[in-house]
């Protein structure tokens, strides 16, 4: 009969588990979030550099507006680039080149600059693209740390898994392994801390081809401003007819 009872209140505590574990996840991944976006509507000027055994081979710069539901627009601001548009609507994204007014549908996956891929500049949030669960404890770089095995909530987005390491007690991210649908790694991301107005922010992310680890590329995060971009700029057939020049 005691056998019976603690069977019967283990299943009745599984839904309660399984929502706390649910809630300690999205926390975690909501504070790491915070990291590198400190608004939900913001522009971010963006520096990409190309590396190829510690030398710089290249360098772009990029200015994102992004916002909640999985909204992002990339105007190129590099002479080469002028003109160019890039835009993410939830899964789908679009390139706009200067002389064509039509739109050209793109994967997350295209590279923009070295290892630094559509998805990787337009900033996708963790909280927004994955669910997942807690996963082992270690120590990274003599910090106490935890991993969380986040799989992706679309079938449409850059990396279908992630195993993210964040510092346990605070969530800062320390690195991931980004693997694509096949369950292939395609790279290694290491983040780096700075400070902004006052608190502590992700200043870079390093990503690593995982094959030809001579070759990385860094994305430095010049600055997070608030900033709401109007609902028009998030249309394709808008955007086709406008330079951005101003933005």
């Amino acid at each position: 009969m005691f056998n019976l009872l603690k069977y019967w209140l283990f299943l009745c505590l599984l839904p309660f588990n399984a929502a706390h574990a649910d809630s300690e996840i999205q926390q975690r991944l909501l504070q790491a979030d915070s990291y590198r976006l400190q608004s939900r509507s913001a522009k971010v000027v963006t520096i990409v550099s190309q590396y190829k055994h510690q030398q710089r081979t290249k360098q772009h710069r990029y200015h994102v507006y992004i916002r909640p539901e999985q909204k992002s627009l990339v105007v190129f601001k590099a002479s080469a680039e002028r003109g160019q548009k890039l835009l993410m609507l939830g899964d789908k994204y679009w390139l706009l080149m200067p002389n064509s007014r039509r739109p050209i549908r793109i994967t997350p996956m295209q590279k923009l600059l070295g290892e630094a891929s559509v998805g990787d500049i337009s900033t996708l949030t963790w909280s927004e693209s994955y669910r997942g669960k807690i996963g082992d404890s270690a120590e990274l770089n003599g910090k106490p740390a935890i991993k969380l095995q986040l799989q992706a909530k679309t079938s449409g987005a850059t990396y279908q898994k992630i195993e993210l390491w964040v510092e346990q007690a605070n969530n800062f991210p320390l690195q991931a392994d980004l693997y694509l649908r096949s369950g292939k790694l395609a790279k290694q991301a290491y983040f780096s801390a700075g400070q902004r107005d006052g608190r502590i922010v992700v200043q870079s992310m390093t990503l690593i081809d995982s094959i030809q680890s001579y070759k990385s590329t860094q994305i430095d995060y010049q600055s997070v401003t608030d900033y709401r971009l109007a609902d028009k700029y998030y249309n394709p057939a808008y955007l086709s007819k406008q330079s951005l020049d101003q933005l």
